[in-house]
């Protein structure tokens, strides 16, 4: 479902996530409260996974749109929607108390670094699984065909 939407949202889902395992093994121990550190990383990683799928939703609605006037509106209207939303997580998230802020900021950073890593995210997934996806793929075989 993730990849007849844009090619990339897998592995920049992926991305995040591993972001997110990291931050959360390197940090939780030190930590004063485990459970509000972690709460917050994880609300916020899922902030940005959320983040990611909406914006992928949106370019392809975009693509799909005939009218330009009416595509600029759209991305506008729905970059607004998208920061509301996590203006929103963040104010349940310290008005109920159910995370770290700092930690939740740095799992919605999780969108920045994993967007980032994903050519280099590619690049070892091409390499492990043997397979590659969409044009980048075509690009490696004919390069490998252009040097032999």
């Amino acid at each position: 479902m993730f990849r007849r939407l844009n090619e990339a949202l897998p592995e920049l889902l992926l991305g995040i996530l591993l972001y997110g395992i990291v931050i959360q093994v390197a940090g939780v121990w030190f930590a004063e409260d485990k459970l509000r550190y972690s709460s917050g990383l994880w609300i916020g990683i899922l902030t940005a996974m959320g983040m990611a799928y909406h914006i992928a939703r949106m370019i392809a609605e975009t693509i799909d749109c005939v009218d330009a006037h009416k595509a600029r509106i759209q991305i506008t209207a729905k970059g607004i929607l998208r920061y509301a939303a996590v203006v929103i997580v963040f104010t349940v998230t310290m008005y109920f108390d159910l995370g770290n802020l700092i930690t939740l900021f740095l799992g919605v950073m999780g969108l920045k670094i994993s967007a980032y890593l994903q050519p280099s995210l590619h690049k070892v997934l091409i390499r492990v699984t043997g397979k590659g996806s969409g044009s980048t793929d075509e690009a490696n075989t004919m390069e490998r065909e252009v040097k032999m």
